[in-house]
């Protein structure tokens, strides 16, 4: 069919063209699409850390002089004052041993650098020199200093009680080393006497030399909570 076909407007004509030509070419030219950029793992980092960058600006480092320190506390001293406040509070402790006579310590007076040492005859020599030497850990130990003569015998029975109804068996007595050393002669003859004290002996001079003695108890058989 031409375009001077008679029985076609110019109009018409130019209609059957369009139609004609999207018959032929029946899908439309798409551009193709572009190849995904790929990055190094360098420029992934490169591109983390300046984000990072922008998040933290304006945040200031956090200063750590005014963080408190918080150390562990040390195991402190009773003094033979809370002793006698708790003995009030709670009632006279009952002690195996009530009465420590004196009578040693007059017949036996010490000096007050002298270093104490006591041991039964039983006891093994390696226990013993593990005593000396400060390397068997005290449980509790006890400060005399400022009491009278009765207030440090009540304080050396009450410490021994202690230790033994908590099935331990060493202890330290701090009983000073005045001019005239009263205390440290009255503790050397009292624990003597009591009949759980294995060995004593003045303590290391990082433990209070001979102002302290290390005292060895025997372990509690009879106190229930240890039968065991």
């Amino acid at each position: 069919m031409s375009k001077h076909d008679s029985s076609l407007s110019k109009e018409q004509f130019n209609l059957l063209k369009q139609f004609k030509k999207q018959i032929s070419n029946p899908h439309p030219h798409v551009e193709p699409a572009a190849a995904p950029v790929v990055k190094t793992p360098e420029q992934e980092q490169e591109e983390d850390l300046e984000l990072f960058h922008k998040q933290m600006q304006g945040v200031q480092k956090i200063n750590h002089s005014n963080v408190a320190k918080i150390d562990k506390p040390l195991k402190k001293k009773v003094d033979a004052q809370t002793l006698a406040k708790r003995a009030a509070a709670e009632g006279p402790m009952q002690t195996d041993d009530a009465a420590l006579s004196d009578t040693q310590a007059m017949l036996n007076p010490v000096g007050s650098q002298a270093t104490l040492s006591y041991r039964i005859a039983t006891l093994q020599h390696k226990v013993f020199e593990d005593l000396k030497a400060g390397n068997l850990r005290w449980y509790e130990a006890v400060d005399l200093h400022g009491c009278t003569v009765e207030e440090a015998r009540q304080a050396v029975l009450q410490i021994i009680q202690i230790a033994k109804d908590e099935n331990q068996n060493v202890i330290k007595i701090v009983h000073g080393k005045g001019p005239e050393a009263v205390l440290k002669t009255y503790v050397n003859g009292w624990l003597r006497q009591h009949r759980d004290v294995l060995a004593f002996v003045s303590a290391p001079e990082n433990q209070g030399g001979t102002g302290a003695v290390l005292v060895l108890l025997k372990r509690s058989e009879k106190n229930p909570k240890f039968k065991q």
